[in-house]
This record gives structure tokens, sequence and C-alpha cells, in this order.
């Protein structure tokens, strides 16, 4: 199976590499980094990814959208989100961290579907949709094919809550303690939720 890490200028480095890291842990997972155009692509702490353009993607695989800054632009760049809808529904599953579901929501295709994103962002991720039905309080959703998660480090929960749907409990264990991480498993309570 292709895990399809979908990448941009200054996205969140840990929404993309903390369910890499989670993900890397499964026998044959095969991850691939891509972006609109190729080439390489600075994240917001500076890291540079060399990635191959999205026309050259097995689309039927796992794909993952990271958030960060970068998102703000690319809810309006129409052929970016047109090309992100047609990945998005050929994949068999879709995984969203941050304001990563910003752009899912911008396809439509989280359309009176229940979601969730990072809380400080949240009135503006609710802005660019508002036909999702977005859970303010949720650390990470599941609504079919469609996993989203609350800001940066829940990117980990719902990738290792992925794993316990896909490969069950013992497995989403053993990967938690063998990257030595404190697993949330409560997806419908996100403690940061609170402050905001």
């Amino acid at each position: 199976m292709d895990i399809n890490v979908l990448l941009f200028d200054r996205f969140e480095s840990l929404d993309a590499f903390g369910p890499v890291e989670v993900l890397a842990k499964v026998e044959n997972y095969n991850l691939n980094y891509y972006s609109y155009h190729g080439g390489m692509i600075v994240s917001d702490q500076n890291t540079i990814i060399i990635t191959k353009p999205f026309s050259e993607m097995n689309k039927s695989g796992i794909c993952l959208i990271p958030g960060g800054q970068g998102t703000r632009g690319l809810v309006d760049d129409f052929e970016f989100i047109e090309a992100l809808k047609d990945i998005v529904i050929h994949a068999s599953y879709c995984l969203s961290v941050c304001t990563g579901s910003a752009l899912l929501a911008k396809t439509g295709l989280l359309l009176y579907r229940y979601a969730t994103t990072n809380k400080l962002a949240f009135n503006w991720v609710c802005s660019v949709s508002n036909g999702v039905l977005w859970s303010k309080k949720a650390r990470w959703v599941v609504d079919d094919k469609y996993y989203t998660s609350s800001g940066v480090s829940a990117g980990i929960d719902m990738a290792l809550g992925f794993i316990h749907d896909r490969f069950g409990l013992e497995e989403a264990l053993r990967i938690s303690n063998r990257i030595e991480y404190v697993w949330n498993q409560d997806k419908d309570n996100d403690p940061f939720a609170i402050a905001f």
C-alpha cells in the first residue's frame, strides 16, 4: 500500500512526520512524498524535502495531508484544490492533520461529513466550508474513509487510531511503544479544546 504524503511550502513538519513515523512501522506500507509540481518543498521549520509531482502518483493508496501556514493561500488555489480532489476521490483512505482539513474541506468531499481541525485555527477552517459538520471537542474524527485530526501532535494520535482500525489495538500499542509515545486513545476528547 502506498502512503502518499502531500506536501506544499510552509507545511508543518510534525503534521507530516508525526503520522509518517507511525505509518512507516507498518510492513508493506511504502512512503512517498509528492507536491503539485514536484521538486523542492520547504516546511515552516525550514525542512527541505524533495518531492515527486502529483502526476506520478499511484492515487489508490492512502493520502496524508498536513496543515501549516501554507494552507492559508492554498485554499484559494483552484488548480491545486482540483488536483487534490482527484487524488482524494481515488484514495483508499485520506488522513488530514491540523489545517490540512481546510484543504480537504475546500474540495467539497467533506460536505455533510464529520471532521475536526486545529482548535487555534478552528474559526478560520470552519469559514472555508460551512457544510462540514465540524467537531470542536474531538481529538480526531473518522467518517467513512476520511480521518481528520486536531493540531500538530494530534496527527500522531490519529495515525495510531488509523492503525487500530485497520490492524487492531495490539498493533497500535506495539507501534506507540516502539516510538516511545503515550497515545491519547480518546478520539472524542481533545484536551486542548478546553483552552479555546
